[in-house]
């Protein structure tokens, strides 16, 4: 596979490039483009993410400190951070964001085995949204509360090997409900989220369509019960119920039926109430499918702490899409390369590696393998004895 090549080529020969020429003609990215094409600045994104560059002026120093080496990557034209600014502020985001996404159907059917956390076959998809702070003075088009910017970034994540099979960045100001209005559903899944997307007209689309949804109800919930099932309190829970919404708008945009489950955590003994419109699983299962919501909260905190999303290398709002959508892509790339060189690795050690050994010429099969640590056989070794005991 490696005659002389470089680890960072061999990472980009997972990439599907008739895609990406694809992803660029829809949007005439490399039009009127005599030297740095969109490949060239998709090369240059990809390196900073690996390799936690801080500014372009850094992203500059260092890939031109690898002269020699840029030709057998793939990066034709010259690197300079001028045209890399331009780039990023002028050829369209979408470019990279549907790249993405072909990233992520390839990514799929790779983990559609894996385990998340609950023994069911039905799909499960934890919805939130995070924000990400801008200072206001250097994004002013990102104006979030009087003296603070921000975006926000609306994911689905599938939990079944944490992939975002799903994510919009828009304003802050964005309420986080809108992303059901957004997302594709799919029947038979399960789909979970917090407090701040309870919609009750929305819930009943998602009832409309064959699939389900899990989420805790709010304070303010009104219902009238219809039926009480029988539990065992030693699990925690407390009560599972059949109601009906009480209240005249909730009750007007989702007639049907609601399941009601209140659970004591024994180990925080904080009180929770569930809502769902799935009738046939166990009360306590429903409660473990509402746990494994906190896997986007950990996504979210990873991606953050691993990846170039909090600071950005351009002001403009094409520039700042364009990085976000790259890291996405670096971020399934890593887990597609995990998974078919079969490695039994976590995502950020594989990242921890490729920093340091992108322009080592090694098979990457070899350079993301640990080596064998065996001490030698104390009677073969060829050290001299220089004293007699």
């Amino acid at each position: 596979m490696n005659v002389g090549r470089t680890v960072f080529s061999q990472l980009m020969d997972f990439l599907p490039m008739h895609q990406f020429r694809r992803c660029v003609a829809r949007y005439r990215g490399n039009r009127k483009v005599r030297k740095f094409s969109c490949f060239d600045q998709f090369l240059c994104m990809a390196f900073a993410q690996l390799t936690y560059r801080e500014s372009l002026r850094d992203i500059e120093a260092c890939l031109r400190a690898m002269q020699p080496k840029l030709y057998h990557l793939g990066l034709r034209g010259g690197v300079s951070r001028s045209t890399l600014d331009d780039a990023n502020d002028r050829r369209d985001w979408r470019i990279y964001a549907d790249f993405a996404q072909v990233l992520i159907r390839m990514a799929r059917p790779l983990y559609v085995a894996e385990e998340w956390g609950v023994d069911l076959d039905h799909a499960a998809y934890a919805l939130d949204a995070t924000i990400i702070d801008l200072c206001l003075s250097l994004f002013p088009w990102a104006r979030f509360r009087p003296h603070k910017g921000g975006i926000k970034m609306h994911t689905v994540l599938d939990l079944r090997g944490n992939i975002p099979v799903f994510i919009r960045v828009t304003h802050a100001l964005i309420h986080d409900v809108h992303l059901l209005d957004w997302i594709p559903l799919q029947p038979g899944a399960f789909y979970i989220f917090d407090r701040a997307y309870v919609d009750y007209e929305r819930f009943y689309r998602i009832h409309q369509t064959s699939a389900f949804f899990v989420t805790r109800a709010r304070r303010s919930h009104r219902f009238r019960r219809v039926y009480s099932h029988p539990v065992e309190r030693s699990t925690g829970l407390r009560c599972d119920q059949t109601v009906r919404l009480t209240s005249f708008y909730p009750l007007k945009t989702y007639p049907d039926q609601l399941r009601r489950i209140r659970f004591v955590d024994a180990e925080t003994h904080k009180r929770f109430i569930f809502i769902t419109n799935c009738f046939t699983l166990p009360a306590l299962t429903i409660t473990q499918i509402y746990k494994c919501r906190w896997q986007i909260e950990l996504f979210f905190k990873w991606i953050k702490q691993h990846l170039r999303i909090k600071a950005f290398y351009g002001t403009s709002e094409n520039a700042v899409k364009t990085q976000i959508w790259i890291a996405i892509t670096i971020y399934v790339l890593v887990a597609i390369v995990k998974k078919e060189l079969r490695l039994d690795l976590s995502l950020y050690t594989i990242l921890q590696i490729l920093s340091v050994t992108l322009f080592e010429k090694t098979p990457i099969s070899q350079a993301l393998s640990y080596p064998s640590c065996t001490l030698a056989d104390a009677s073969t070794r060829n050290q001299l004895t220089l004293f007699d005991l």
